[in-house]
This record gives C-alpha cells, structure tokens and sequence, in this order.
C-alpha cells in the first residue's frame, strides 16, 4: 500500500535529523532547499559534532579544534540551504563500525535510547515538527552513528507524535551502476583500489550500502537546487577540501550523482494532519517501488 503524504493548511515544519556535519549535503541537501524555497520550515539536528573526522590537509588553522570548525560549518551550511535553526543532541562521534572508539561510553552509539530520543522529541515538540527526516535501519552503509540516527528517530517521532518519518536511503543498483560508469571515464581515480591480479577497480559497496530500488518509496529531484547541493557541502571544508572527489566531478557528473534523492516513507503512530499532500510537487512516487 503507497504511504500518503500530507501537506497541512498551514506551511510544515521539517525537522532533519543527521549524525555527523555534513551529512546533511549529502543525504537530503535537495530536499531541505526545495523545501526552504516552498516557504517550509527548516531545523537542522546532528547527534554530534564530528570529532572523529580527519580533516583536509592545511585546513584547521594552528590550535583550531575540528569540532568547533565542524560546528561553525553546520550554520553555513544551513544558511546555503535555507534551514533556520541548528541543535546538538550533545554526543560524541563513534568512529566507524568496528573502531574502539565504538565503546566509549559518551559516544552516539553507546546513547541510551530513551535519553537520546527523549533529547530529539524536546525539539520536535518544541517545532511542533510535521515530519522527521532520518536515515534507513543500516544507517545507509553501517555506520553505528547513523544507524542510531534510525533507531533514535524513529522513537522521537513516537514520543512527540510526529506524523511522518522520512528515511533518506541510497538507490543501490544506481550507486554500483554509476561507480562502474565513473570508474571507466577516470572520475574516480583517487579512489581506484589495486586488486591481487594488478588492475585498480572501484571501491566496493558493503553487502549493507543503500535500498534496493523496489524497496524505495518515494524520490526527489535535487536538480533544480543541484548548486545549493555542492554549497552546502563545500561549506564543510574540513572534510570536503577543492580536490576531494565530489568537489572535482563536472558539473553533468554531479548532477547525476547528487540530482536525486531517495526515500522510504513510513508513518509513525502520531495523528494524521488533515489537508493534503506536505510535499506536493516534491516528493515523487517510486515507480518501481513493488509493495511487500
């Protein structure tokens, strides 16, 4: 059965939830713009500051702490995008799966889930948020801070009553397609591994990478604000320097890597707003979308 969206008499609030900065560029950077230039309202969350992240070369200046830099690029990012308030759940990045760092008591994935959600549901309350935005159950590729991203949302929406969880996902026949395609024409060279029998060939994708595409709902064309997209993740210049991968592609090459974005739409158990459709002429139907 096709999940109903709901556009409420009054403009919505969009409450995007998102582990580390940048995240936010990558993963829903269309839909947040377009949603902003609709006249929706915009809040950007992130479970932590991305401790844990190496910066680019040369960019923290001498004593700069990464967490302090990451923090001040989220506001700019926001700004690119149109989003109006930023918030800090008030974890620390865990590293990936895997890492020690996993076990530290203070970080995302070691947050106790009624605390963390109970942290995220303030705010939604606070917004009076008409919809969340999340990641899928495997946090799109494994990463324990964005699993926790599913798993925290996804009980803050019960808790405050959200009408609808969007889950961002990857279409995962589209990303191994485009890896071939990008690994043929030299876009990804930096990234090109070397393989027992000599030949580089494109990184793998985990057994766990993305959605398959029956699997996903709904899509959204970032195209229209494909510019905003690469702003708002150049903003994040300690992560993402002018050489980096998605930084250099052509403009045509980003726009089919970045121009659509992908969703699992579910309701949660909160009340049905009346009206119709919160994301008309935005999200549209997956049609090949093939309901279990």
């Amino acid at each position: 059965m096709a999940v109903p969206l709901y556009r409420f008499r009054r403009m919505a609030t969009i409450v995007s939830l998102h582990a580390h900065p940048d995240d936010e560029s990558i993963t829903v950077a269309g839909l947040l713009a377009r949603s902003a230039d609709a006249g929706h309202r915009v809040v950007l969350v992130f479970g932590t500051r991305g401790e844990l992240g190496t910066p680019v070369e040369g960019a923290l200046a001498e004593g700069e702490q990464l967490a302090i830099r990451r923090t001040s690029e989220c506001y700019e990012s926001a700004r690119v995008l149109g989003a109006e308030r930023v918030e800090f759940l008030g974890y620390v990045d865990s590293g990936m799966m895997g890492d020690e760092t996993n076990d530290h008591p203070w970080v995302f994935w070691q947050a106790d889930l009624e605390q963390a959600a109970n942290r995220l549901a303030a705010i939604l309350r606070e917004e009076e948020a008409d919809l969340l935005t999340t990641y899928d159950d495997h946090g799109g590729y494994g990463h324990p801070d964005h699993i926790q991203v599913h798993r925290v949302g996804r009980r803050a929406a019960e808790l405050a009553g959200v009408p609808l969880v969007i889950e961002a996902t990857s279409n995962r026949e589209m990303v191994l397609e485009f890896t071939r395609r990008a690994a043929d024409d030299g876009t990804l060279d930096e990234m090109m591994q070397p393989t027992d029998e000599g030949p580089l060939e494109p990184p793998s994708l985990p057994d766990d990478f993305g959605t398959p595409v029956a699997q996903i709902t709904h899509v959204l064309d970032a195209v229209p604000v494909i510019d905003r997209k690469r702003a708002s993740m150049l903003a994040h210049g300690s992560q993402i320097g002018p050489d980096h991968f998605m930084a250099a592609m052509p403009d045509e090459v980003f726009a089919l890597a970045f121009g659509t974005e992908w969703f699992v739409v579910s309701r949660t158990d909160g009340p049905a707003p009346d009206g119709e459709t919160v994301l008309d002429g935005l999200l549209s139907p997956n049609p090949q979308h093939a309901p279990t």
